[in-house]
């Protein structure tokens, strides 16, 4: 059964994709879509097991290991105080209004200090993907939208320990802060000291593909590391890639991951975000539904971009980062199932948060064709 829904997934994922571009759109939108026409919403010829998940957890790593190895890390340093900016603002203004809307559905006030939490988190995963085939993750704007989201991570993770320590939870926030320091001091002491020495030994090794099997090695090992400090595994990944990205094995890896990731992992991610979409019982809920989305989009778009645009970007790059923050993906999703297990969410409104999660997922590739691609036309013009 796994071998036919994976070549059913490559098949239809690949088709789609190609199909999005010529109606002028990122290819991922259209994999994320047809995710949803396959699984048990629609047609119900894929279903989301175990398997699947692990295989679609291998594809997200993969994908910010490639971000990472395509970084500019001097690009990523000058953008430092840019990224501040964006991932701040992307956090404020999202959880003032997530809040204020709790409070409003008559929710407890720590259930709606909850809420705006969760709606303040962001996953670039789906970014990522449309800023590569935009020819933007190397920009400035990319190296801005990489960096906001390290910061937008952790601080959304410390915050919600603060909430779950009043939540009856047992969470120690300085734990939960000096693990997460301890992550971030440790990581950049091996990218700096070990990655490069393990590369040198590893790569004369007399056995098939050295080089992609160590770089490999690292990605999964940084991602252990971060989800074991409570960071969300892509951001280990990430780093990890970058950490490769500043030795002389970096195109070697590059070449060589691309090409396993976007073969068969990758397309699985992508897909498998509409496969896990449940949008049985939810009619009674489609005006809430409705309602948190256009919050969740408009918020992050806001304040985001407000954040860019107090960082010295010009109107539509600001709006393109801002669009680029909107995906709130996997990360918003372990959160709630969080907040579920701290009875902080309800069971119906983490069906409802699901919902939300998945559509500010699909929105975000043609928002961000949309801002970028404008932004390259006035570029154009001016040359």
């Amino acid at each position: 059964m796994l071998i036919y829904e994976l070549a059913l997934i490559l098949l239809a994922s690949k088709l789609a994709g190609d199909l999005s571009v010529r109606l002028g759109q990122p290819s991922v939108l259209g994999k994320l879509l047809v995710g949803i026409l396959l699984g048990p919403s629609v047609l119900g010829l894929v279903t989301n097991t175990d398997i699947l998940r692990e295989i679609s957890q291998i594809g997200v790593l993969l994908l910010m290991f490639i971000a990472g190895l395509e970084t500019d890390a001097g690009e990523f340093k000058k953008t430092g105080k840019a990224s501040g900016y964006v991932g701040l603002a992307g956090i404020a203004v999202p959880f003032s209004f997530g809040w204020m809307a709790g409070l409003y559905l008559e929710l407890p006030q720590l259930q709606a200090v909850f809420l705006g939490l969760l709606l303040s988190a962001t996953s670039v995963s789906i970014s990522v993907q449309a800023l590569k085939e935009m020819g933007r993750l190397k920009s400035k704007e990319g190296a801005t939208i990489l960096g906001a989201a390290v910061i937008d991570d952790v601080l959304v993770i410390i915050i919600l320990a603060f909430v779950m320590s009043f939540a009856g939870g047992d969470v120690e926030l300085g734990t939960v802060i000096l693990k997460k320091l301890a992550f971030f001091g440790v990581a950049i002491l091996i990218a700096w000291k070990a990655v490069p020495w393990f590369l040198r030994k590893f790569a004369p090794l007399r056995i098939t593909e050295a080089v992609i099997s160590a770089g490999l090695i690292l990605c999964f090992l940084y991602a252990y590391m971060a989800e074991a400090a409570g960071v969300a595994g892509i951001i280990g990944a990430y780093i990890a890639g970058v950490a490769i990205s500043m030795t002389e094995h970096k195109h070697e890896v590059f070449e060589k991951v691309e090409t396993i990731g976007y073969s068969i992992f990758v397309p699985v991610f992508f897909t498998s975000i509409g496969v896990t979409a449940q949008f049985m019982g939810l009619a009674g809920h489609l005006p809430l539904i409705a309602g948190l989305s256009i919050l969740a989009v408009a918020t992050k778009l806001a304040g985001s971009a407000a954040g860019a645009r107090l960082a010295g970007f010009p109107g539509r790059a600001s709006w393109g980062i801002g669009a680029a923050m909107v995906s709130r993906g996997e990360v918003a999703l372990i959160i709630a199932a969080m907040g579920m297990d701290a009875g902080l969410l309800r069971e119906d409104m983490f069906a409802v948060l699901v919902a939300v999660v998945l559509i500010t997922t699909i929105v975000t590739p043609p928002m961000m064709k949309g801002f970028f691609k404008e932004k390259a036309l006035q570029e154009k013009a001016t040359t």
